[in-house]
């Protein structure tokens, strides 16, 4: 039998992430390609880690050699036009150098969400790899989304106020990112989300849901922002639209695991029942 060769309908745009494997499924590579696929995006990976964790924490993290993950990247910008690149988890220093080396062979905008600690608690970066990724990534970062407690190993000084979360995003700028975000998500009462570009400085609200189901919320956000972006949304619009999609996967965020469960990356594509 001849088979027909179908023709593309429109134009997928691709985006590729750099992070740690969740084995639980709800942060890091798993929850970035869920987020493209939801937003419609195809979707890269490099793998920098492979963690071995669950909705109750993380056992035990394996960085890989910083060599596959140059490979990793190499392979996939020199035979994919890629519109946006998302970092999340980088593990150590040497993966920091090494994937510094790779973004300096493109000029494809970054999304860098800098991954330290999880959401139980556990160690995602090492200490010395912080001030790596000062030095040789926030200067390549179109955005930065740090959460309280990163911001303020980014910035060295206390921020946990509205004002202060200001104060961080514009430091971050100083510090050569593009633009920043410096998410709300840690603070007490109803979360802000600051933004700050050089220029301007805006405020995305939300109102704080009662759940413990948030597991992936920074990947999933960084994520949606790169895939909007892909799809030629501005920064600004890029942001908003992520802001909205978080709020609601968290809000249908199914129950799994018997700790902190993942948020609904499909929700767009399920029908409530």
């Amino acid at each position: 039998m001849r088979m027909s060769r179908a023709s593309p309908s429109a134009t997928l745009e691709s985006v590729l992430t750099i992070a740690g494997s969740d084995s639980s499924g709800g942060a890091g590579i798993q929850a970035d390609l869920r987020t493209f696929a939801a937003l419609q995006v195809h979707g890269c990976s490099a793998i920098t880690a492979v963690t071995a964790q669950n909705t109750q924490g993380v056992r035990s993290v394996l960085a890989l050699p910083p060599s596959l993950v140059a490979e990793q990247i190499d392979a996939v910008l020199d035979d994919i036009r890629v519109a946006t690149i998302k970092i999340g988890m980088l593990a150590n220093a040497a993966i920091v150098v090494a994937v510094a080396k790779e973004l300096a062979k493109t000029a494809v905008p970054v999304v860098l969400d800098p991954v330290m600690v999880a959401k139980g608690g556990s160690a995602l970066l090492e200490e010395d790899a912080v001030a790596a990724l000062k030095a040789q990534l926030l200067p390549r970062a179109t955005l930065v989304t740090p959460n309280l407690p990163e911001a303020e190993r980014l910035v060295g000084f206390p921020v946990r106020t509205v004002a202060e979360q200001e104060q961080a995003a514009k430091a971050l700028c100083a510090a050569g990112a593009g633009a920043c975000l410096v998410k709300g998500g840690h603070a007490y009462g109803d979360p802000v989300d600051v933004l700050c570009d050089g220029k301007e400085t805006l405020h995305y609200k939300a109102t704080r849901m009662r759940t413990r189901n948030t597991h992936g919320t920074g990947c999933t956000l960084a994520s949606a922002i790169a895939a909007r972006m892909a799809r030629g949304r501005t920064l600004v619009q890029a942001v908003q639209d992520a802001h909205t999609y978080v709020q609601e996967a968290i809000r249908q965020a199914p129950d799994i695991g018997r700790g902190n469960g993942p948020i609904h990356q499909m929700h767009l594509w399920y029908r409530a029942g």
